[in-house]
Formats: structure tokens, sequence, C-alpha cells
């Protein structure tokens, strides 16, 4: 009987090691294949003439490429001007609470539109992930804690939010009752090591008329700082190589709309740390990323103008950056 399992167990043995030499093969060409990582960015913006005339002069829109990497991108810069020119977090209305760019831009009558937050694509309506206020109201409560490998993390997420005089801010934020409130410094999280709770006593009321999660920041005073670890986006896809959406203001008060196409072979998108080089360079002092992928758009005037993950498709996404010219 011993004799007759002997050969049974080497086979097994034999199966086990060729298993794990597949396994770690496996990891070891998903490591190497990872794109590389770009500290410099290189890109050749030109503005949209013609796109640019049928705009206010305060609101310019630009189209730029890498060849080396390659990126193609757009960005929109805008000095709001109150009582003209605006910036709003905008809310589809639609029974799945879902709508295209052109959709919003054509029912808002909105001169710029790009994609806002994330939202739940298998949910019908769907929801959204975490704040959404608009004029003062919260739509959408921000969420106080996500379970990640099996841990509950508290954290206070990434937020875009517009104040009654036009201007723009973004912090660290989450929403209590029927007020929010911001942080000057992330919720100290990082995988496996979850923050005890969410002190508002280093929290301060953020007055903002409209906000938006979605995260992470990417800019802080002006420098390089990707807070995917603290806002809970480790163990997700987010960090990884996705068409991009960006939104930040300069030190002068401009804000900056930026959509880097990807998923295709003229523009293959970038990693967060990239894009906030990206952002940097366009001058913003504070910069955040929005949601991505498939739901990456820019509509300006009616017309897409980018290719969403290589697509003339637009994506129906639950909230939208809208950019009112009322001239």
């Amino acid at each position: 009987m011993l004799t007759k399992t002997i050969p049974m167990i080497r086979t097994t043995a034999k199966i086990i090691v060729v298993t794990a030499i597949t396994i770690s093969c496996v990891l070891y060409v998903n490591a190497c294949s990872k794109e590389k990582k770009y500290t410099t960015i290189n890109m050749h913006w030109e503005p949209m003439e013609e796109v640019n005339a049928k705009l206010p002069d305060e609101v310019r829109v630009f189209y730029g490429n890498n060849l080396t990497i390659p990126l193609r991108a757009w960005y929109v810069r805008v000095e709001e001007v109150p009582g003209e020119i605006s910036a709003h977090v905008v809310v589809a209305d639609d029974a799945d609470r879902r709508e295209t760019l052109s959709g919003f831009a054509q029912r808002l009558n909105a001169c710029v539109v790009i994609n806002g937050g994330y939202f739940l694509m298998h949910k019908n309506p769907t929801n959204h992930v975490g704040l959404i206020q608009v004029d003062h109201r919260i739509v959408e409560p921000a969420s106080p804690s996500i379970i990640r490998w099996g841990k509950r993390y508290f954290t206070a997420r990434g937020a875009i939010g517009f104040y009654d005089d036009g201007s723009v801010d973004i912090a660290w934020v989450t929403s209590r009752h029927d007020s929010l409130f911001e942080w000057t410094e992330p919720i100290p999280n990082s995988p496996l090591r979850p923050a005890k709770e969410l002190d508002f006593s280093r929290a301060k009321h953020w007055p903002v008329k409209d906000a938006l999660h979605a995260g992470p920041v990417l800019l802080t005073a002006g420098e390089i700082n990707v807070t995917t670890d603290e806002e809970v986006f480790f163990g997700s896809s987010i960090p990884d190589v996705h068409p991009r959406t960006a939104a930040g203001y300069t030190a002068d008060g401009q804000l900056i709309l930026l959509v880097v196409d990807g998923r295709q072979t003229a523009s293959r998108g970038v990693y967060l740390e990239e894009l906030a080089v990206m952002m940097r360079d366009l001058g913003c002092v504070e910069a955040i990323n929005l949601d991505g992928g498939g739901s990456s758009a820019l509509v300006v005037n009616g017309t897409l103008l980018n290719r969403p993950a290589g697509s003339t498709t637009q994506r129906e996404v639950m909230t939208a950056l809208a950019i009112y010219c009322d001239r």
C-alpha cells in the first residue's frame, strides 16, 4: 500500500513545484511589464483657436501631446467673473441618475462640462461614492469609513468645493449632520494601519456652496502630494495607468480642468503621480483627481473634444463640473 502511494506523492509534489514556478513567473512578468512612471512630462500645448473663438476671453481651451509616452490631453483655463462665468457641481436628473456630458451641457446650457466623482455603475439608479453638495444642500453625504482588506478605515477623502464668490478650494473633507468639515492634513491611514477615528477637533467648518468628493488629492501648496494611502485608494485599480480627469486652481485663482486620454495607441493614460506633474506644470497650487477611465471626457460648446478610452461614445455619469458662460 505504501509503495503505491509514493509515486502519487511525488507527482503531487511536482505539480505543486510547477504551479509555484508558474505563479512566480506570472508575478515576475506582471512586475516587469508595469509601465514606466515619468517624473518629467514635456507636453506641447497649443490653444484651440476655433474652439476659443466661440468662448469668452476668460475661458480658454488648449490641446497638448507628448509623442514619447505617448499622451493626448486637453485643458481648460477658467477665470471666474461673478455673475457672468461660474463653475458648479451638477447632478444627473434622469431616472437612473446618469447622463452624458453632452446631455448635461444641453440641459444646463453650460459652455464647458467635465465628468465628476465616482459612482456605482452596477446600480440602477446609481449611487455616488462620497459627498455631493449643490447650492448648500447635501445631496449625498460623505462616507465616514471604508472597509478594505477586512479592516475599517476612517477617512476624509479629497473634495473640490466652490464658494459663493466663485473661488475654488480643495481639501480633505467629510460631512457631519448638515455641515461639511475639512482637515488641513489627510487622515493618517496606511495599508493595514487604519486611523482609529476621525478627530473633529482638528477639523474646521468648510463653508462652500458646491462640493464633490473624488480623490486622491494630487497637489498641496504647489507641491506634489498624492495621498493615495491616506484616502484608502490602495488595494484598488485607481493608482494604475488610466485615462484621467483632474481639477485644480492656480495661485491667482484660475480654475484648471484637465482630461488625459488613455487605453489607446495614441495615448496610454497616466499614473496619479504623472497627473500631479501635469497639473503642477499647468501652474496649479492645489489639484485633485476626479473619476477616470471610460468616464473621462470633456465637452465644450456641446462638442466632445477627447476620445474616452479610445471611443467617441460618452459614458453616462452621475456628476459633473459645469462652467456657465452667461455672456
